[in-house]
This record gives C-alpha cells, structure tokens and sequence, in this order.
C-alpha cells in the first residue's frame, strides 16, 4: 500500500463511493477520471459537493490536488491508476467475500453459465449464488444491478453481504468494461472461464485487440497464481486465440482445465443428440448423459462451461453430472413463452446468428424475427445484425430496442440498410403484437434485444416494458 494510502490509518472513514452524490459524513470520495476523454464527468469536478457532503478524504489521479480551484483541508491520496486502488479500499473495507469464486468473460453466454454453474451448486445442497446482467441471485439475497460488473464499491459490499448471509460459492460475470476498469480486481477468484470471442463494445474500446485484452485481464490480474482457467477447446476459437488465452493463463501459473468436442479435453462433449438437447460427457473417468430443457447448441458449450467450472472447483464429477442434469433455462435466454414464441437477450450479431440457428430446427414454417439496436452503442454492429437476419430468417420486423440518447430512426434505418425486405414498426409493443397475430400455426417468432429486461430506455427515460409480459397478453387475447 503506498505511503499515501498509509494516510488513511489516522482517519476514520465511514464509507467509499464514486458518486458525489452519495458522499456522507466520514466517505472517501474517489474523484476517478472518466473513460470518455474531455467529459464533463471528470471526478474532479465534483471534489466540492462530495466536499460539502462531509467528505474526509478525496483519491484520484496524480495532480489532482494540485489542479482543484482552491485548496482543501482532507487527505488527498493521488494515485497512479485510482481505480485500481478504488478496488483494493473497497476489498479492504468490507473484507469479507464467499470462500468459493468463480467468474466467467467472454462476448456471448456469460449469464447463462453464471445461472447454471449456480443453479448446479444449489442442486448438489452448496449455497450458491450468482452476480452479474440478471442480479445477485441466491437463495437469502436477491438485489438487482445497474450494470453486469458492478462498481468495486458496490461489488464488494454485495460480496460482504452475500457472505455474511451465508451464500459460500458465488459465480460472476466479468465485462469488458469492468475488467479494463479494474472493478473485479481484489477480488478472489478461483476459477476463471472464457466462453468466446466475437465484435462487441467497440464503441467504447478502441478496436478488437483491446476487446480482447480487457477480457485478458481477468487472467492476467484478477486471478491469482494458482488459479484454474477453463477455456474453451473448439474451431470456432481459432489456433491464435486458442494459443494467447494459454500463453496468459500459462504466465498467471494457471492450471488449464478444457471444454468441448474431441478427443484429449477435461470434459469432454461426446454426443449431442439431433433430435434434442440430450449430452453425452465425460471427465475424469466418468460418463454421464444429461436431458436438458434447452433449445440451441450454444446451448451445450454453456452447459460444458459451467459443469468445466464447478469441476476445476474439487467437486467429484459423479455428484456435479448428476446436478447438471437438474438444469433449468436461463430468464430471457432463448425462453418460451407460448405458442411457438421465444424471447432472447441476442443483441450482439453472433448471438443473434446463434438464436436463429437454434430456431430453425423446430420451425416448420417461417421464421419471424422481431429485433432492434440499441442507442448510444457500437453503431457498426447495426448493418452486420441487418444482413443476418435478411439472411436467416423467413420474415423480419425491425423496432425498437433501448434507443436511450439516439433518434430511433436513425437506429432502425441503418439496421434496414442490410435488410431492406423487412418491415420497420418502431413501437416494440406493436412490433410484437404484429408478428403474433400474423403467425401461422407452424410459424416460429424469435423477439430479440431485451431478453430478461423488464424497461425500456427511450429519450434518457426507461419505461415499463417486458419482451416476455407483453408477448404473453397478447397470445392471451389472442387465444380469447
């Protein structure tokens, strides 16, 4: 700890946050650079009213002090990378954590392999819980969250809490944006998953190979020496990729379990029945084959992962085979909702792509798409989601997804330059309700964007509104 922090061991500090608005009597206010450069937001424009709250002491980047209007009369600590030390305050204030950890990364599926990874705990009588786009889910404590890695401050009192509540094994998931932002490090991670790797958030990274780099971090950092990684063991990887996950974890002195389809992996996908999600693995000695209530086969890779995770764990693979075969399918997550209706969080093009793929198998007649983009986000993902929908499904409505700060219009128009065939309905509700009452009886309708989500963000304000309520009324007047 430097000799700044060391400043701290005189003061009495009652809390830590980010948000001036926060600031009590007694906090650390952390006046953190923003990630937008030139913003507004910069910390250290709201030093004052975190000042005026009755902050007692201020951290932020070197020359802070020096660079504030006036001179104040509080500890400030100026630190290298703020965030980072944000991170280990917050781990040092609240201390306690679930002995157990894992976390998982990756572009696609890391709900559905948090969900399941704790669903399987729960199963085999583990308390177990899990944190991340869902919310903090477990048997004593459920709270939601504003985003999938939460800020360190808010990530390490949900940790306290979720330890002091009894829940001893937790699965994260990791973003992008929390991992470069340094959110999860300190905490103490066992095992890490990397589920897969494709376009996402360039709005906000620079390109590709700073995408990636983040997600690195979880390996390269967050995860102590010593720790498991479970990586994925198939094509769609790539050899390069493949090599760079295993050269990092190799660097972390990592122990490497494997996934997948093949001959010499740690948990080995055998068979995948056609006519069903019915697996047939193997690990350590042990066969297992599991039926499961889930459409896709992405599906399986999230299952494999999630079993992979709990095994690199210590548990035996006779007692976690036995609670995978239990599971259940994850909120908004290719869910049915009646009459050949599914609801997907896919707001991503390969996630897109994979929904559909799914669908097709189970469609005997057309396949309705129901999708949007959302605002304020990686506007180049808009074209490529057009074009795969244009070129997998049978009949497209194109709406409305979260256009937040953005003219809808402009959102759907450059999603429409891909698939100029389909038909523009910017109000989801009747976007929705169009495409159920034009179904057919052997018809399929796929709503994408939202999945779990329960509003929806227009012109900065969020509105009511769920994929999956809005779907059911409407089959119910429907069927009235």
């Amino acid at each position: 700890m430097s000799q700044a922090v060391d400043m701290l061991a005189d003061i009495e500090i009652a809390g830590l946050t980010a948000d001036s608005r926060s600031v009590e009597p007694g906090y650390l206010f952390a006046a953190l650079p923003s990630v937008i450069a030139d913003s507004p937001m910069n910390g250290i424009n709201f030093v004052p009213e975190a000042l005026r709250r009755g902050a007692a002491a201020v951290l932020g980047p070197p020359g802070l002090a020096a660079n504030l209007e006036a001179p104040i009369d509080v500890p400030v600590i100026e630190d290298e990378d703020p965030r980072r030390r944000l991170s280990q305050l917050a781990a040092r204030f609240f201390a306690e954590q679930p002995r157990t950890i894992v976390a998982v990364t990756g572009t696609a599926g890391k709900s559905s392999v948090a969900d399941f990874v704790c669903q399987i705990w729960l199963a085999m009588g583990i308390s177990g819980g899990s944190m991340g786009t869902l919310g903090i889910n477990s048997a004593p404590l459920q709270r939601p969250l504003a985003h999938t890695t939460p800020d360190p401050v808010v990530l390490h009192e949900a940790l306290r809490d979720l330890a002091a509540a009894g829940v001893d094994h937790l699965a994260l998931e990791a973003s992008s944006h929390g991992l470069e932002q340094s959110r999860l490090d300190f905490v103490k991670v066992m095992a890490a998953a990397f589920t897969n790797l494709s376009r996402d958030h360039l709005d906000y990274h620079a390109n590709e190979e700073a995408y990636l780099q983040a997600k690195l971090h979880l390996f390269k950092v967050v995860m102590g020496p010593g720790g498991t990684a479970v990586l994925p063991q198939n094509q769609n990887l790539g050899q390069d990729l493949t090599n760079r996950l295993r050269d990092a974890c190799q660097a972390g002195a990592h122990k490497i379990w494997t996934f997948g389809a093949g001959g010499d992996i740690d948990l080995r996908l055998r068979e995948i029945s056609s006519a069903g999600q019915r697996l047939t693995i193997a690990a350590q000695g042990v066969d297992a084959t599991l039926d499961l209530p889930l459409i896709g086969a992405f599906q399986a890779d999230n299952v494999l992962c999630a079993i992979a995770l709990v095994l690199a764990c210590g548990e035996t693979p006779d007692d976690v085979f036995a609670a995978a075969a239990q599971l259940t399918g994850v909120p908004g997550r290719l869910q049915a909702v009646g009459g050949n209706v599914y609801v997907d969080y896919a707001h991503k093009p390969d996630a897109l792509r994979a929904a559909i793929d799914a669908l097709r198998p189970h469609t005997k007649g057309q396949l309705v798409v129901v999708f949007g983009c959302g605002g304020d986000r990686d506007k180049g993902k808009r074209p490529i989601m057009g074009a795969i929908a244009a070129d997998l499904a049978d009949q497209i409505i194109v709406t409305d997804d979260n256009p937040r700060s953005e003219d809808p219009s402009l959102i759907r128009a450059e999603v429409l330059f891909a698939c100029p065939g389909a038909v523009e309905i910017g109000d989801r509700g009747i976007a929705i309700a169009t495409a159920i009452n034009g179904l057919a009886p052997d018809d399929v309708l796929l709503i994408t964007g939202k999945g779990h989500e329960t509003g929806q963000t227009i012109a900065g304000v969020t509105h009511p509104f769920d994929d999956r309520d809005v779907a059911r009324k409407i089959l119910a007047e429907r069927r009235s």
